[in-house]
């Protein structure tokens, strides 16, 4: 309530009324000044005080009228401003404002106007050096294909291997155990299972990273399509993909897209323990959506960036910025995790 009267409308309200209380104590000390002076027949305590009240009474109605009135006007040029702000925050720079006055509010709204047409020109040039970076990565494919296997053998020795080591030390420490203390024995091998089935997880997650660098001239509806076949083969979660086959985007749009949806099907088969993911692909009104949601255990979002494991969530983010759009990532603990990404998309 408090907060709704400190309003532009209360604001020119509180200013008429303070002018009425500082116009009445004026009247009053000038109709007592004569009173006391001149003693005239014509005026009289009585007068004075009914005649202040009636001023006081008429004043008040017309400042809360004269208020509302003269603020209205300001109230919705003001909205409008706070409105275009918003749709530059979400990313829509082609909104903009008409204003036919010459006044402060008019130069404010021709300004953002034209900040409106700057961020929108940032944006076809985030797009255009993004479609130039990825001629300039296919150029050098070779060098990015042994980058990425020295990577994957750095990942297989610190992730895998190490496993595979800790499930032959426990094998031999379960197989020492067995004629002496089997219950102890069938513990260890409860052990060995579930480091068994961690270190397939990771193996899951590090052939996701196998793949081509770029979609190698597929459109990304069958590129993503393909890829979900391929982990449903050999994991247990439901998929559900929703990509219209008649998306039209630049390449370099597509490729960065793809190796999003690469990494973050990564993290979840690693991380997420989940049995449902729903990846939603749309366009609408100028701007790309990508919806990707999973059942999984979640994490703490803030903790979670601050770490070194926290890789391919800022590469994610960095793939968004770089094609001028924006990434949210919403998770808590046991509620699953959801990454929206929106792209503006112009001709």
């Amino acid at each position: 309530m408090f907060k709704q009267l400190s309003g532009i409308r209360y604001v020119y309200i509180r200013s008429n009324l303070y002018s009425l209380f500082i116009t009445t104590v004026t009247l009053l000390a000038i109709l007592l000044t004569i009173y006391v002076l001149f003693e005239p027949k014509w005026l009289h305590v009585t007068s004075i005080f009914v005649f202040i009240i009636l001023y006081i009474v008429c004043g008040t109605v017309i400042s809360f009228y004269a208020g509302f009135e003269s603020s209205g006007d300001l109230k919705n040029r003001i909205d409008g401003l706070s409105v275009l702000i918003t749709q530059y925050t979400n990313g829509n720079y082609l909104s903009s404002i008409y204003c036919d006055r010459d006044d402060e509010i008019s130069r404010i709204s021709n300004e953002l106007n034209q900040l409106g047409v700057n961020m929108q020109a940032q944006v076809k040039s985030l797009q255009r050096l993004a479609d130039e970076k990825t001629e300039f990565a296919k150029s050098t494919h070779k060098s990015a294909v042994m980058e990425e296997r020295q990577r994957l053998a750095r990942d297989l020795h610190d992730a895998v291997s190490q496993q595979l080591f800790a499930l032959t030390m426990m094998s031999e420490a379960a197989l020492k155990q067995f004629d002496h203390h089997p219950h102890v024995a069938k513990e260890q091998m409860h052990e060995v299972v579930q480091a068994a089935l961690k270190a397939q997880t990771e193996m899951r997650a590090l052939m996701l990273h196998l793949r081509p660098v770029h979609l190698s001239g597929d459109p990304l509806h069958k590129g993503v399509k393909q890829l979900i076949a391929e982990l449903k083969d050999k994991c247990q979660i439901e998929f559900q993909v929703n990509i219209s086959d008649d998306l039209v985007l630049s390449e370099a749009i597509e490729d960065h897209i793809f190796r999003i949806i690469q990494e973050a099907l990564s993290n979840i088969l690693r991380h997420a323990n989940a049995t449902r993911v729903r990846i939603d692909v749309y366009m609408r009104h100028d701007e790309l959506f990508v919806h990707i949601r999973d059942n999984g255990k979640g994490f703490e979002v803030e903790q979670d960036l601050n770490k070194k494991t926290s890789y391919g969530l800022k590469t994610m983010r960095e793939r968004s910025q770089e094609l001028g759009g924006t990434f949210i990532i919403r998770s808590d603990e046991d509620e699953g995790t959801n990454i929206d990404i929106r792209i503006p998309v112009h001709d």
